[in-house]
């Protein structure tokens, strides 16, 4: 069953071709999100964070438009991101992007394109059963459309192995790609912002869990301090695992944390980061907490705040 037939969404020709009346797809509690597309009401979370509603309506608008592509295309550009769930920034246009190798598709709500087959590698979304452009090529395609840091962050993004919590222990899922896939994406081709693609590509690594934490060390790199490691596990002086952070500097004991919003909302992970910081800090540990508006209106005091530390590790 494919992903529009398995959301109740199905083309006014298919329902007719199945014998429908046109009464019965013309029923007034069916939603019409594409022109020639019906779909049934669905369940949707209002009390979810704005940003994360965006991407929900995006991505289910492309699974609704999923019934009417054609053969040969796919979704492409920020829609494919959202499909991969990579870290992309509040998007001002919410249509969907679809690619084709032949005339570019024209359809109310979404943004067509006309790319070249050996430009793009188009795989089934293992998820949502739709045609996709490949992580590799999506990060590509994404570079005339944001900027250093976000082309960056997703970079992270695609080539981290995260570790999920299971129940014998953390279980380490495989990266979307590694980073000889992001190079041939950003080099098999005359493509927009290649030089953008370049740069990027000497500053992914793997190991960064979030879009802020990108921004974290890059804002140090950019402020001529030596780059941080990522995803830093840390032990006692008799081996004892204390806590992994997000950045840190081994040699001086320097961490730094980032702060968001579930660590103070969810009282659990509020516990588990205090007791983690407690065990840093009795090891010799210097902890940096730094918060949202700190990486992105206050950049020059969190810069100083690690650049004080250093000094005084030195």
């Amino acid at each position: 069953m494919d992903a529009g037939a398995q959301r109740g969404v199905f083309t006014v020709a298919d329902a007719r071709r199945r014998g429908k009346s046109r009464r019965w797809v013309d029923r007034a509690e069916l939603g019409r999100p594409f022109h020639g597309v019906r779909a049934e009401p669905r369940a949707h979370d209002d009390a979810a964070h704005p940003f994360a509603r965006q991407r929900a309506a995006i991505v289910e608008a492309a699974l609704q438009f999923s019934v009417r592509l054609n053969d040969g295309g796919c979704f492409s550009h920020t829609t494919a991101a959202l499909l991969w769930d990579l870290p992309l920034p509040h998007l001002t246009d919410p249509r969907v992007h679809v690619s084709t190798p032949g005339r570019a598709p024209r359809a109310a709500g979404t943004i067509g394109h006309q790319v070249r087959p050996d430009l793009v590698t188009v795989v089934r979304h293992p998820r949502f059963g739709v045609p996709v452009s490949d992580p590799a090529t999506t990060w590509a395609m994404l570079a005339p459309m944001i900027d250093a840091y976000g082309l960056v962050a997703v970079g992270d993004a695609i080539v981290r192995s995260p570790r999920v919590a299971g129940p014998f222990g953390y279980v380490i899922r495989p990266a979307l790609a590694d980073m000889a896939e992001l190079r041939h994406a950003a080099t098999m081709g005359r493509r927009l912002g290649a030089q953008a693609l370049r740069a990027a590509l000497e500053r992914i690594r793997s190991g960064v869990a979030s879009r802020t934490e990108t921004w974290a060390r890059l804002l140090l790199v950019d402020a001529g301090l030596p780059e941080p490691v990522t995803d830093h596990d840390v032990y006692g002086a008799a081996g004892e695992f204390l806590g992994c952070v997000d950045l840190a500097y081994p040699e001086l004991r320097i961490a730094i944390e980032y702060e968001g919003d579930q660590h103070r909302t969810d009282a659990a992970q509020w516990q588990r980061d205090l007791e983690k910081h407690e065990r840093l800090t009795d090891a010799g540990w210097r902890v940096i907490r730094v918060a949202r508006d700190q990486l992105f209106r206050y950049p020059l005091q969190y810069v100083d705040r690690v650049r004080v530390a250093l000094s005084t590790r030195r």
